[in-house]
């Protein structure tokens, strides 16, 4: 089953939240694997909204202690309270502007597991790195730093996300996810997964590449940004593939 994972950054409160489910679940056919990620204050709406459906959620980002005195962060431990399944971590933004590192990404990854939360791990390069030919080892470094110490028996998602191709409009080529997608399947092999984890495509997800995308071995779903803000738009990329 492909997974349509839907990140919403800082868009949508709790009223808008509640409108958008209502609206998904009335309008959802088919039996696609759905994530979204709210922001942090529309979590409990979402959690009320999707009570007894088959989407799922989680926060776009959890610090690596439990609880404390860390003002401004979100509790891992406060969204499994609210029914949440999922975690979003490392994501580009994260990095790029709160300078997260290897290291904590790894730390937030454990604590997710430990609560019994999913987390999907964002990897990707940026423009002066694909230019400079060290996409690979860019990524082989994100995946060793964050990876290495993990129970490879948990459940974890894979995105890879192009960061020069995350809200530009700009889209990786089909060469380039393949080959790209190609490399982290065959490092992921060296982990010792006792499954490989699935692999997502995130970078301007829409329904008109959507499909091309998908048939790319090692693509086993997506990350969708700004398409996924309207019902409409992410159904559409839904449905171009499994209707």
């Amino acid at each position: 089953m492909k997974i349509f994972a839907a990140n919403w950054k800082l868009q949508k409160g709790p009223r808008e939240t509640r409108t958008f489910f209502t609206e998904l679940l009335k309008a959802t056919e088919t039996k696609a694997k759905m994530i979204f990620f709210p922001s942090a204050i529309s979590l409990e709406a979402a959690a009320e909204t999707l009570k007894n459906s088959s989407v799922e959620f989680g926060a776009q980002n959890c610090y690596f202690e439990e609880k404390g005195a860390f003002t401004g962060e979100n509790s891992a431990a406060v969204v499994k309270e609210i029914g949440a399944q999922w975690v979003l971590i490392g994501h580009s933004e994260r990095r790029k502007l709160f300078h997260e590192s290897d290291s904590e990404i790894a730390k937030k990854i454990q604590l997710a597991h430990k609560l019994a939360l999913k987390p999907m791990l964002c990897i990707g390069e940026s423009l002066e790195e694909r230019k400079a030919g060290k996409t690979r080892e860019v990524l082989q470094a994100q995946l060793e730093e964050a990876l290495r110490s993990q129970d490879k028996t948990k459940d974890l998602v894979i995105a890879y996300e192009p960061v020069w191709a995350i809200g530009t409009g700009v889209v990786a080529t089909p060469d380039q996810v393949r080959e790209t997608h190609a490399w982290i399947d065959e490092d992921l092999q060296g982990f010792g997964f006792s499954k490989r984890p699935p692999l997502l495509y995130g970078g301007s997800v829409k329904a008109d590449n959507a499909k091309e995308l998908v048939q790319i071995p090692n693509v086993d779903g997506f990350l969708i940004g700004g398409a996924s803000l309207e019902v409409k738009s992410y159904l559409d990329i839904v449905r171009s593939i499994t209707n």
